[in-house]
């Protein structure tokens, strides 16, 4: 989905998009649009099931605010269909007093991984259940024999992952826990971007800051200042690296859907498959 599709989709639901500001396009176009923050998805013919990920994350975002966590809330209870897409309405939050660092999303796990099953079903963490949808939307601008070298790890990844033994008792996790998906205002930190929210291994998020440290260039102090602020490093962990392993081609994948409209995000691509073809743990990876 490109800016000028998601503003027609925009456009539909009665915003107006000439004012809109694109805050990020990624799996969803996000845009301001005066105090409301709208989400748009992907087309539901291409995956039907990001209707009912849409509704979830709405539900997700009312459990928290009842369970007293901070995190974004919801303009509207329900998602719309809008011109075959799902869209969904926030409350826009207030400007960002600071950047969000690693102590702010700790604590903020803390809480979160505290929490008892919500009054709801949560899927489990489907983290390589989008790896065939990317491939197939990346098409011919990638290599086939690198869209069937990431399906063969997917594979491999998702048995050993079943087997694991998790050190924290299983609940509710975050999905995509980084500093960037959480907003310091004036009142503190709070959580955005709920879709990923899964009932799973609580490794999950804290596998996703190793990563960071170790392929995206964070520095050691600030990984330390998570893990302190955590009370616990997931790197001592015999699944870590099966959890890691899932997660970097998960990654591959979903840059490989930019390919046929980015160059760069075809250089990232390769950057990412090479590496893992060679087994380099270090080459360092860019986000996109």
């Amino acid at each position: 989905m490109d800016e000028a599709g998601a503003r027609s989709v925009l456009d539909a639901t009665g915003l107006s998009a000439s004012g809109a500001e694109l805050l990020a396009l990624g799996e969803n176009a996000v845009f301001g649009v005066g105090e409301l923050v709208v989400k748009v998805g992907r087309s539901l013919a291409e995956a039907p099931e990001l209707r009912e990920r849409a509704e979830r994350e709405l539900a997700v975002a009312d459990w928290l605010a009842e369970s007293g966590v901070p995190a974004v809330r919801a303009a509207e209870p329900k998602a719309r269909t809008v011109e075959g897409h799902p869209v969904t309405l926030w409350r826009r939050l207030p400007d960002a007093v600071r950047p969000a660092g690693p102590t702010d999303l700790a604590a903020l796990l803390r809480l979160v991984h505290a929490l008892p099953a919500p009054p709801f079903e949560l899927p489990r963490r489907e983290l390589l259940g989008g790896v065939e949808r990317w491939l197939r939307i990346a098409g011919d601008a990638i290599d086939p024999a690198d869209a069937d070298y990431l399906r063969a790890r997917r594979d491999g990844f998702a048995a050993a992952a079943a087997a694991l033994t998790p050190e924290l008792p299983p609940g509710p996790i975050h999905g995509d826990a980084l500093p960037r998906n959480v907003h310091v205002g004036p009142d503190g930190p709070v959580l955005v971007d709920l879709e990923t929210f899964s009932t799973d291994l609580r490794e999950h998020d804290l596998v996703v800051m190793a990563l960071s440290r170790d392929r995206y260039g964070m520095a050691s102090e600030a990984y330390d200042a998570f893990t302190d602020g955590y009370g616990w490093d997931v790197r001592g962990w015999a699944g870590c690296g099966v959890l890691r392993g899932a997660r970097e081609t998960a990654s591959c994948a979903w840059v490989s859907q930019h390919a046929p409209t980015n160059p760069k995000a075809l250089v990232e691509f390769r950057r990412r498959v090479d590496s893992l073809r060679d087994g380099d743990a270090e080459v360092r990876w860019y986000p996109f």
